[in-house]
């Protein structure tokens, strides 16, 4: 061993190319196993290791710091390369002009960097200090200052894993004496659905209690936290939140990206559904969605009417072309108000959507609570901040950020012909229409004109006064409280 090394450390070309091939090959395996980079725990955690051994390696062989350089520029390199080909936001072109190509890019590089190429980095490092230690004198000195620098980074890294190992979980449903209640049902659970594992958050007080579904909006949202911030609905309903594929804690199911398509939404709905009626031997469950998942429940509703006591929209989407198009009006006359030149100036180039460009949605989106404030708004149960709960893992928190933009980008434009006022104007179960009373005109007026050609057993709109888009969130007594009467009026009706 002693030998080899001094032969490969006094012909430094050799030993050069030898660690140019292992980072290479590293490349190339670690971008067809994480093309978008490590996704689960176990994944972020081998990489980490994997990638400190190889730049101990590189370190060891080589002895010099300053190839720690060529091996970050060759893996890199290799690695884009490689992946080239798979074009979601965050791994595919670099937009460092927008918002969203900023974060983009951080959710797809910055993050991977982290958990690779600073490991990588500092096991270089820690190889040229063991080459020191059998004998590499000729080694170019890393000196006092850089071994302090080095030992802090690494004291950095392992704090970062240990971060990174936190598992998920989800707090038990007490007693007055503090201790699980008996009958209450509190678990995360990935379950086979679409030929994929996806996530599921199930609660409630009392497992015999009626089976809630809620839907998330996006399309890529997670609301595992923002359930989580109140605990109403679980006192009177198993309450089921899902990850759905492409998303948070199910964001690895978003492969392969030809079956991210609505018709394989619905139908992992549906499947997720007869699992629930199994689970909890029940006939029926009572379906709740909020924004995107009002185009999923509509359409489950409209397919499978037989499955579902009522539906409940929260955040009605109807027509996402039209309300995109009432968007970009309301931003425009926001910009001329403002006298928001440079605004107004991308908006008109850009014209009015829908975009193939992902990136072209972002002026039209991301000024809506601009022209659109109004009392009482907070960000606390809104994406990112509602991703860190126990809940969710580190992983978990990156994936929830990932999803919402990847799976938006790859499920929107899907979207863009769906029109409720012609599609649907029928269901077959009690219709419950929750709107805020600062619903963006954008939805409420195409919500209140399905509604009033919606023929159903029954139908009811109910106006939160201090709601916009989340009803459920924004105001959760209140929402919890008609859910209570809800189940009251179908349990009369039945």
């Amino acid at each position: 061993m002693s030998a080899t090394l001094e032969s490969l450390w006094l012909n430094w070309q050799i030993g050069l190319a030898i660690t140019v091939g292992i980072v290479t090959s590293s490349g190339i395996v670690s971008a067809w196993l994480t093309p978008r980079g490590p996704i689960t725990t176990i994944q972020a955690l081998l990489s980490m290791a994997i990638a400190f051994a190889i730049g101990a390696v590189v370190g060891l062989i080589t002895a010099n710091r300053w190839n720690t350089l060529v091996l970050l520029t060759v893996f890199v390199a290799v690695f884009e390369l490689a992946r080239l080909g798979i074009d979601v936001p965050t791994v595919g072109s670099i937009h460092l002009g927008s918002t969203y190509g900023i974060i983009a890019f951080i959710l797809g590089r910055l993050v991977h960097g982290m958990l690779v190429l600073l490991p990588m980095a500092l096991g270089t490092l820690h190889g040229i200090w063991l080459a020191l230690y059998l004998g590499r004198e000729r080694s170019a000195p890393v000196g006092g200052i850089g071994w302090i620098l080095t030992s802090l980074a690494t004291l950095a890294l392992i704090i970062l894993a240990y971060f990174i190992a936190q598992s998920a979980t989800t707090a038990p449903i007490v007693g007055t004496n503090g201790e699980p209640l008996p009958g209450s049902i509190t678990e995360l659970r990935a379950i086979p659905i679409g030929g994929h594992h996806q996530t599921v958050m199930i609660r409630g007080k009392q497992q015999k209690n009626p089976v809630l579904l809620y839907l998330a909006g996006g399309p890529g949202g997670t609301d595992l936290g923002a359930m989580r911030a109140d605990t109403s609905l679980e006192q009177h309903f198993v309450v089921v939140t899902w990850d759905q594929r492409g998303t948070g804690k199910s964001y690895a199911a978003m492969e392969p990206v030809e079956t991210l398509t609505l018709n394989q939404m619905v139908k992992d709905t549906i499947e997720l559904t007869n699992y629930l009626r199994s689970r909890f031997d029940t006939d029926k469950i009572y379906l709740v969605g909020n924004s995107w998942g009002t185009i999923l429940g509509t359409l489950a509703v409209q397919q499978h009417p037989e499955l579902f006591y009522a539906y409940v929209g929260t955040g009605q989407m109807i027509s996402l072309r039209e309300t995109d198009i009432l968007f970009y009006k309301d931003t425009i006359a926001w910009a001329e108000q403002t006298n928001n030149d440079a605004l107004l100036t991308t908006l008109n180039q850009n014209g009015p959507p829908p975009y193939k460009d992902f990136f072209k949605y972002e002026p039209v989106f991301l000024h809506e609570h601009d022209w659109n404030a109004y009392p009482k708004f907070g960000t606390s149960q809104e994406m990112p901040f509602n991703l860190f709960v126990p809940e969710n893992t580190f992983m978990d928190r990156v994936n929830g950020m990932r999803g919402l933009i990847d799976t938006f980008s790859i499920l929107y434009p899907q979207l863009q012909d769906i029109d409720f006022r012609k599609d649907i104007p029928i269901l077959e179960v009690p219709v419950y229409l929750v709107l805020g009373k600062y619903e963006a005109r954008g939805r409420a007026i195409l919500a209140n004109e399905w509604f009033e050609i919606l023929e159903a057993p029954l139908k009811e709109k109910i106006i939160f006064e201090h709601s916009g888009h989340r009803p459920p969130f924004e105001e959760p007594s209140t929402f919890s409280s008609l859910m209570v009467r809800i189940l009251e009026t179908i349990a009369r009706r039945t």
